[in-house]
């Protein structure tokens, strides 16, 4: 018989939580880490949820701060990381863990599949703490945005994990783009050459698996509905399942989109036309296509004019741009190229890294380090500074949630080949596709609503 663990509801998390912390809602936030604050040793009381992965990387960078708890469904590849953090308690559930330890905890960092990110970081920020979440920030249009109206609502400190958003050179790609270097924008691509699909699995998901030890698999699944467990959907891999992940689009989107954003300081796309490769959306409902693009118009604002930005991924990629013509030079695999009225500028992932213009006398003149923006110290410790009360994030939550709900259109757009979706940004609907609105908000097993 599968286990089934009964997920606790709001009222009962709660009453729990009042039961077992009610000092949290008395003793001064300068001594829990409230308001800005941190504990008195100075270092932020951190709860991790998410340890194998990304989750350790984070986890590193985070070293030197104090861990008061432990949290992963999956215990198989959490081993080392218990082994070096030994008096750490450790939990499956991140429910239990926040009843447990809410009086003692600062701030959540979370590191979980994507489609698990909302419900945590919404029982962590409703509880007074900061949060830190991977990218992209949730799974849904409706997530992402309630995750920044919390964020907000609790004035917690955010911060979502594109860590590019720290680096030097996104802020020269902004000065560049202040200064004129290629005039105004025209259009822009982003390219990623990875292949996030299981088409040719669907068939082996009628295999029987049992669960392996060590996995609590209705932990894991959160509030995605039920189904059988197979080695097919993780580890490492429920990126390439919809119910879980969001594609090489909702992986890579927020790496290569903040430059612009950014720089020009984008809001939402007014249309979106997905043309994925190879794909039924009925047949292969499930997964992802081999292939795809997506083209997202921006309209006029008083810092931009009206352009198109679109997305290539698996083997499709932008025409090469006439300045490339008889050289070897190529477009980065992952990344980006601006065109403007002036000229181009091409850069690679995680915050324009290698940024340049595609005219040899100009690229002379410029410095692909910022003159005028302030550096970050990292995008942790701009984390961990804002939490005890010094300075901001970059990547707040209100600014996460647009860099993935970019993502997120897109992925509902792929479900609609070749139709163009015109997105009414305030009201959160399609207004020519009232099928589309369908997978704005997602459906949850009872007891996981957000």
């Amino acid at each position: 018989m599968k286990k089934i663990l009964k997920p606790l509801s709001r009222r009962s998390f709660l009453k729990g939580t009042l039961l077992s912390g009610s000092a949290c809602l008395i003793i001064p936030g300068s001594v829990l880490g409230l308001n800005g604050q941190t504990s008195a040793n100075n270092r932020l009381a951190i709860a991790k949820v998410g340890l194998s992965g990304r989750g350790e990387s984070n986890l590193n960078d985070l070293k030197g701060e104090q861990f008061v708890a432990f949290c992963d469904a999956d215990e198989r590849r959490c081993g080392p990381i218990r082994s070096r953090y030994e008096k750490v308690p450790f939990y499956k559930d991140f429910r239990q863990m926040l009843e447990k330890h809410g009086k003692e905890i600062d701030a959540v960092a979370v590191s979980t599949p994507d489609h698990t990110h909302a419900i945590i970081l919404k029982h962590s920020m409703e509880m007074g703490k900061h949060v830190y979440s991977e990218k992209p920030l949730a799974h849904s249009v409706h997530e992402v945005r309630t995750l920044a109206q919390l964020a907000e609502k609790h004035k917690v400190v955010s911060q979502m994990g594109n860590q590019g958003h720290s680096y030097n050179s996104i802020r020269a790609f902004k000065e560049w783009m202040d200064a004129g270097v290629v005039g105004d924008i025209q259009e822009a691509c982003l390219m990623c050459d990875s292949n996030y699909s299981y088409i040719n699995k669907l068939d082996q998901l009628k295999e029987k698996h049992e669960v392996p030890a060590g996995l609590d698999w209705d932990l894991w699944l959160g509030g995605a509905a039920y189904r059988d467990y197979s080695p097919l959907y993780l580890p490492g891999v429920w990126r390439f399942w919809t119910d879980f992940g969001l594609g090489v689009l909702g992986d890579w989107i927020c790496h290569l989109v903040d430059p612009l954003y950014y720089a020009l300081d984008l809001d939402y796309p007014s249309c979106i036309t997905a043309n994925p490769v190879d794909y039924d959306p009925q047949k292969h409902a499930p997964v992802f296509a081999p292939a795809c693009t997506v083209r997202y118009e921006f309209a006029a604002t008083d810092k931009h004019p009206a352009f198109a930005l679109t997305w290539y991924d698996g083997k499709l990629t932008p025409e090469k741009p006439k300045e490339f013509e008889g050289t070897d030079q190529e477009l980065p695999k992952i990344g980006g190229m601006v065109t403007g009225t002036k000229g181009k500028i091409v850069f690679g992932s995680h915050g324009a890294i290698n940024l340049r213009v595609l005219d040899p006398e100009k690229m002379k003149t410029l410095s692909q380090e910022p003159q005028r923006i302030p550096v970050s110290p990292g995008h942790h410790a701009e984390w961990i500074q804002a939490c005890k009360g010094s300075g901001k994030t970059g990547s707040p939550f209100s600014y996460g949630a647009k860099l993935s709900e970019l993502g997120i259109l897109g992925v509902i757009a792929m479900h609609f080949p070749g139709k163009m979706l015109e997105w009414d940004s305030k009201k959160g609907v399609f207004t020519n596709n009232s099928e589309a609105n369908n997978y704005v908000k997602k459906s949850y097993r009872k007891g996981w609503e957000i």
